[in-house]
């Protein structure tokens, strides 16, 4: 078999850098060659190329993709919930008419198997009919599931139309923390090069994320920050310093990592990552157990700090949580490219941990209400109050606004001032949480 011909809409461009590669490699000019893999990026592929997300929403394509294979040619839908990769396939003119369109979805169906209950694909792609249903179900009773541990799988398919004269092509799926890029390999010529570049696995996800369209999605929001930075810092050397926020940092990883949290940035000793819906969890849950996780991790740092460090005082990290349906993308310097949400949901989280203190999780109103009511009753919240014996009571299960629990004309509140009115609790525990 070879794929000498492309789909519609997946012919070489001209002059491109991985034809450049090749005329290099095949003249034997290897600085050259080296040279056009260096400046090789996904913007060159002559091919279809797709991102896909861990719930099987497309977040990127190339042209060649939205008219070889999605028959897009003006582009996905601007909100990611109506990018579901299943539906797009199924709808598109392209795939439909593809003799190879069982291998096809088989090939997708198999990784997302993986990843995603047969209940989850069909609840994401609604808009299917009763014959794509009975045959995305059948496919996926008969897969075998692909994981991530193989960095790289590939097919080959027949996109040409039934009835024609075939036309196979390779399809790669190469596996990355934050989705799942989908290439048809161009022709025999530029093959070699192709996968030298898909090996460079940094290279290739930077640049992925670097064109990765910013689109409109629900998530969740948290902000930690370590209390009283300002006098630690001024107490502790700088080296003492900056050895304590790695400490925290590096002891947070693996709770981030198991809640799918994605990292927002780090702004001095502070944290802010978002938490996006995933396929068989709720991201509202995850972001409030990961919270919990933090809270516990915390207390073993500072007792650790203490301890080798004969430091009296108790350190705390106080969370706020928020969520939202924002604008989700990524902006990019020189040297690194970071996510970024744009909308109010941040702000409110970044101030809620303002608002904390001692250690304490604190949520807004919207953010719980939004849980199912099954997931609600499995969390312990409230409001503090203070009785008139001078005990500590806390009211179960109540909100207050912000505004009513501080003294708005204290200066050091003054900050606060924009959340006056939100309505939040405090978050005590979760019940059934898997605790490492």
């Amino acid at each position: 078999m070879t794929n000498d011909e492309k789909p519609a809409g997946g012919g070489a461009a001209g002059g491109s850098n991985v034809t450049a590669l090749n005329g290099a490699a095949r003249g034997g000019d290897e600085q050259g060659a080296r040279k056009a893999l260096q400046h090789l990026t996904v913007e060159d592929l002559s091919t279809p190329a797709y991102l896909v997300n861990h719930k099987f929403q497309i977040e990127w394509a190339n042209d060649h993709a939205l008219a070889g294979i999605f028959a897009r040619p003006d582009g996905l839908p601007r909100a990611i919930d109506d990018s579901s990769l299943f539906s797009l396939l199924l709808s598109s003119s392209v795939v439909r008419k593809a003799d190879g369109l069982p291998e096809l979805l088989k090939f997708h169906l198999a990784i997302a198997k993986k990843r995603a209950s047969k209940t989850y694909l069909f609840l994401s792609n609604p808009d299917l009919g009763p014959r794509e249903s009975e045959l995305m179900g059948q496919l996926y009773d008969r897969v075998e599931p692909i994981g991530a541990h193989r960095m790289t799988s590939e097919v080959e398919v027949n996109l040409a139309p039934r009835g024609e004269e075939p036309r196979w092509h390779k399809l790669y799926a190469t596996f990355f923390r934050e989705g799942i890029f989908f290439t048809v390999a161009p022709d025999d010529r530029e093959q070699e090069s192709f996968l030298t570049w898909l090996a460079r696995r940094d290279v290739v996800i930077r640049d992925l994320l670097r064109v990765r369209r910013p689109y409109v999605t629900p998530l969740a929001v948290l902000v930690a920050d370590l209390q009283s930075s300002m006098r630690i810092c001024a107490e502790l050397p700088p080296e003492q310093y900056f050895e304590l926020i790695n400490s925290i940092w590096t002891t947070m990883q693996p709770y981030l990592r198991k809640y799918f949290a994605t990292y927002g940035k780090h702004a001095g000793d502070g944290m802010l990552y978002y938490f996006l819906p995933q396929p068989d969890s709720d991201y509202l849950v995850n972001a409030i157990c990961c919270a919990f996780e933090m809270q516990n991790a915390m207390r073993q740092v500072n007792r650790d700090w203490q301890r080798k460090k004969n430091w009296t005082k108790t350190l705390h990290l106080n969370i706020g949580l928020d969520q939202g349906e924002e604008w989700f993308g990524t902006f990019e310097g020189p040297t690194f490219i970071e996510f970024t949400a744009l909308g109010d949901s941040i702000n409110r989280a970044a101030r809620l941990s303002d608002f904390c203190s001692d250690g304490a999780i604190w949520a807004t109103k919207s953010m719980l209400s939004r849980l199912s009511e099954e997931d609600r009753a499995r969390v312990r919240y409230g409001i503090r109050q203070t009785l008139a014996n001078g005990t500590e009571a806390v009211v179960p299960e109540m909100y207050s606004r912000i505004g009513n629990l501080i003294d708005l004309d204290d200066p050091k509140y003054h900050k606060l001032g924009d959340i006056s009115t939100l309505a939040a609790t405090e978050l005590f525990d979760i019940e059934g949480m898997e605790r490492d």
